[in-house]
């Protein structure tokens, strides 16, 4: 009975390995390729097509995937190269490439180790660009290095489907006694430079301080000006005030006069009283400074009069009477 149940598990067995076998075979012929990523498909070592994004279907057994190529752009850095100036200096430099395959197929089958072409070629080029220039030229001149080296790259590999998008100098290294040379060359300039800055600094210093004394100056003449302006102006505030207090005081005699005399007519008193009040007025006129003083004529009469009135009153006093 044993026997009899052995040729059936042994086909079940086979008939699970065959499905397993047909499944793994199925799935091997299905392909998704990722973003950013090629494939190269060949049959029976013959290229057909190159697979971009999405899912692919191969044949079996005669179809493969050559090779997978990266389409993202991809950087490289070269070791340090030993390159001679063209007044026979040498230096190392070491150069960064930026590089991106645009044509896969030309990628796969153009040259047998594309990187290490670029990288011989990055050398090459670099000796001829740095050939052609002296040593201040090279370290003055990178940006004119990366143009040249870049073009040239470029062109010598695009046979290989790659673009050269960028190549940097990451570093020039000179002979050490040259960097020494540099270095006291540097320190020089920088201590020259410093002098001007200093140099500078004080003159700018000068400059505030002499406006500062301009300024001060400037100011202590305006202040000068105000004031004496001021003092002017007090000055003459003063002599107006004085001018109108004599003129008001002339204005109250005046008026203290007028109201005297008012009071006299008021009273009643005669022409005579008033002339004596005139000349009364006069006398006192006289005993001041002034050397001449004009008098009214009807006040002259009165005093001819006043001068007879008084002869006569002397004449007829008996105490005054000659003695014999």
């Amino acid at each position: 009975m044993y026997f009899m149940d052995f040729p059936g598990v042994f086909s079940a067995a086979l008939i699970v390995i065959l499905v397993i076998f047909v499944l793994m075979v199925i799935a091997s012929c299905v392909k998704i390729v990722p973003q950013a990523t090629a494939m190269i498909v060949e049959r029976l070592g013959a290229y057909i097509g190159t697979w971009s994004v999405g899912v692919h279907f191969k044949m079996p057994f005669i179809d493969r995937v050559a090779k997978r190529v990266n389409l993202k752009e991809q950087v490289i850095d070269f070791k340090p190269q030993p390159v001679i100036t063209k007044d026979n200096v040498t230096m190392q430099i070491d150069t960064v490439v930026f590089f991106q395959i645009t044509d896969p197929k030309l990628y796969a089958y153009g040259v047998e180790n594309p990187l290490m072409a670029i990288e011989n070629l990055t050398a090459t080029t670099l000796r001829n660009i740095i050939g052609d220039l002296e040593l201040d030229q090279t370290l003055t001149s990178r940006e004119l290095i990366n143009t040249r080296m870049r073009t040239q790259l470029d062109v010598a590999t695009d046979p290989w489907g790659i673009k050269v998008n960028r190549v940097e100098l990451k570093n020039i290294i000179p002979p050490r006694e040259i960097q020494d040379s540099m270095e006291k060359q540097m320190k020089a300039e920088r201590e020259r430079r410093e002098k001007i800055l200093q140099a500078e600094g004080e003159k700018k210093s000068t400059i505030l301080v002499a406006e500062g004394h301009k300024e001060k100056a400037i100011l202590d003449a305006q202040a000068e000006k105000e004031a004496a302006i001021l003092r002017a102006e007090a000055k003459k505030e003063a002599t107006i005030r004085e001018a109108e207090g004599q003129a008001e005081a002339i204005i109250k005699v005046q008026q203290a006069n007028a109201e005297g005399i008012r009071l006299i007519r008021d009273a009643g008193a005669d022409e005579a009283v008033i002339q004596l009040r005139s000349l009364e007025a006069f006398t006192k006129a006289a005993d001041g400074k002034a050397t001449k003083i004009i008098i009214p004529s009807n006040i002259q009469g009165l005093a001819g009069t006043l001068a007879s009135l008084s002869a006569i009153a002397k004449d007829g006093d008996p105490q005054e009477e000659p003695k014999a």
